[in-house]
Order: C-alpha cells, then sequence, then structure tokens
C-alpha cells in the first residue's frame, strides 16, 4: 500500500516553484455514453430476456383449423455490477509541511480523472473482447453463428479495413437483418464507430459528394441517402483498423449503474495519514447483438 509522503513532491517543501504540470491536461469528451445506453440498477445484476416472437401465417384451407404458433423465452444476458475504486493517502506531515495547496487540491480531481478514464476503458473493451468473448447466447458479441429459433444469423463483418465498399457491403448486411423467426425487420444504422486513426479516412468516404478514389463522376451513394448520419471515435479501443455499425436494434449496448462515482475521505487514527478513496459500481453488456455489427478489419 503505496502513502504519499513528503520525498513524494520534496520541491513543494521550499517556496519557489512558479509552478506545477502533469495533472491539469485537458480531458478528452466522454465517449461510451454516445454508444452505450446508459440505466440505473439497484439490484446485484440485471437480465435482458429475449422474446422470439412468431413466425408467418401458413395458407388456411377452406374449411380447415387455423394455425398456432407459441412466443417463447430466447437467449438470456446478465449484466453483473462490479465495483471499481482507487485511493491515496498522505501523511499528516506531508500535508503540514506542503507550501502548494494547489498540488493537494489536484489530487482529488487526478482521482476522478482516472475514474472517469477507468469507466471508458471497461466500456470500450467491450468492444474490444467482442470478437472472441461469449455473451449471452454463448457466442461472441460479433459472430457468424448466433442461434435462433430459425436458424443461425451474423452480425459479424466480412473482415476488411474502413473503405466505401466494406460500408456498404456492411449496410446491405444490417439491411438483411432477420428476427429470432426469420422474419425481416427493419433495422437503420445510427452510427459508425471507429478508432481516431480512421476519422480522416472515414471523413474522406462520407463527407465527399462524389465517389472518393476513383475517376468516375458517380455520386456519393452513402452520404446521397444518409444511410449513416453519425460517426463516433473511441479513443480506447484497442484495435485500430476495427470499426462498428450501430443500429436501432432496442435493448442493445447497455451500460447499468448501480453506483456513479462516490468520493469518500477519512483520517487513521493511529498514524494520522489522511486517506481519500473513489469508487464506482456498474455493468457493462448486451442484450440484442442486433444492435451492433462488428468489422475486425484486415
Amino acid at each position: 500500500m503505496s502513502t504519499i509522503t513528503r520525498s513524494a513532491h520534496p520541491s513543494a517543501l521550499w517556496p519557489g516553484v512558479k509552478a506545477w504540470f502533469g495533472k491539469s491536461y485537458d480531458e478528452l469528451p466522454a465517449e461510451w455514453s454516445q454508444v452505450f445506453e446508459q440505466d440505473t440498477s439497484d439490484k446485484a445484476y440485471e437480465e435482458l430476456v429475449e422474446t422470439t416472437g412468431f413466425g408467418l401465417a401458413p395458407q388456411k384451407s377452406e374449411g380447415g383449423s387455423i394455425s398456432y404458433d407459441t412466443d417463447g423465452e430466447g437467449y438470456k444476458s446478465r449484466l453483473t455490477h462490479v465495483v471499481y475504486g482507487l485511493g491515496y493517502i498522505v501523511t499528516e506531515e506531508e500535508l503540514e509541511d506542503n507550501l502548494y495547496k494547489e498540488v493537494s487540491e489536484r489530487r482529488a480531481r487526478g482521482l476522478a480523472f482516472s475514474m472517469r478514464s477507468t469507466a471508458e476503458v471497461v466500456h470500450a473493451n467491450y468492444l474490444n473482447t467482442g470478437f472472441a468473448a461469449n455473451g449471452g447466447d454463448g457466442v461472441p458479441l460479433f459472430s457468424a453463428s448466433h442461434p435462433t429459433r430459425s436458424g443461425t444469423q451474423s452480425n459479424l463483418l466480412s473482415a476488411a479495413d474502413v473503405s466505401e465498399t466494406a460500408l456498404e457491403d456492411g449496410l446491405k448486411t444490417v439491411r438483411r437483418a432477420k428476427n429470432s423467426r426469420g422474419l425481416a425487420i427493419s433495422l437503420q444504422v445510427k452510427r459508425l464507430v471507429v478508432h481516431p486513426d480512421e476519422i480522416y479516412n472515414v471523413t474522406r468516404i462520407l463527407e465527399s459528394q462524389l465517389r472518393v478514389g476513383t475517376n468516375n463522376n458517380d455520386i456519393n451513394a452513402i452520404k446521397a441517402l444518409g444511410k449513416i448520419p453519425e460517426v463516433v471515435e473511441m479513443t480506447r479501443l484497442t484495435d485500430t483498423d476495427a470499426w462498428f455499425l450501430q443500429t436501432n436494434a432496442p435493448e442493445g449496448l447497455k451500460s447499468m449503474w448501480r453506483r456513479k462515482v462516490t468520493l469518500e475521505k477519512d483520517k487513521d487514527f493511529d498514524t494520522s495519514n489522511a486517506k481519500a478513496k473513489a469508487t464506482m459500481r456498474f455493468a457493462v453488456g448486451s442484450g440484442d447483438w442486433r444492435a451492433i455489427f462488428g468489422n475486425a478489419g484486415a
């Protein structure tokens, strides 16, 4: 257990320091909240359960009996809350002898920054691990073999770096989506999620009036049709060429918060050390995998 003593900031014990740097950087804007639907929770875990609906209606013969179907329960996703916490300990002597109040004040701000950064990493990791870690239906979040009542379905796009052709292929895959009973549904892409390294390429593809990188005087069909209305950069994506198409499927990517960030302070009686800690408790997961289609890149 680390304790901040006077030796941690020896310059703070003497006058003459013009400025302190290293903790006052501008923060990145919140990213996870642009992609994950935020909700509250008052339980140890939350479950998202699929309902399968009904199939197609068969033809009824004259005088024949009507056919009956059953509406069943599909797979279940459980989001179990996890506590994340960090703190620091400062000796009484360090607080007494520190000549620069801003050094102490920045510790609390730095702790808050660490908590916000942790939340960003945890949410991004749900996508980072989505090509391998199993979800509620027993296969990875991005899979070509999601089990359904009508056979396997896919939200795994053919591996390719972001390009006009790859995006069009992805949009076509989304358009062909079906529900668990194999009936066509109206999925629409809400946003494209990319690593910041791809934002320049994506901007050229989506914002050009004409097709990019060709000698043809063709219109940019993706832009003309408004098929991708928004682009979100996620800095903590670990694969710089992975990209994702998020759709309007309900109950998709979820961020369930049991407890927001709380800051507590106390003092140890025996040592007189000052303690501060921050904790938060939340769960990240998803219900309907049709809410996001993933491409791991080439």
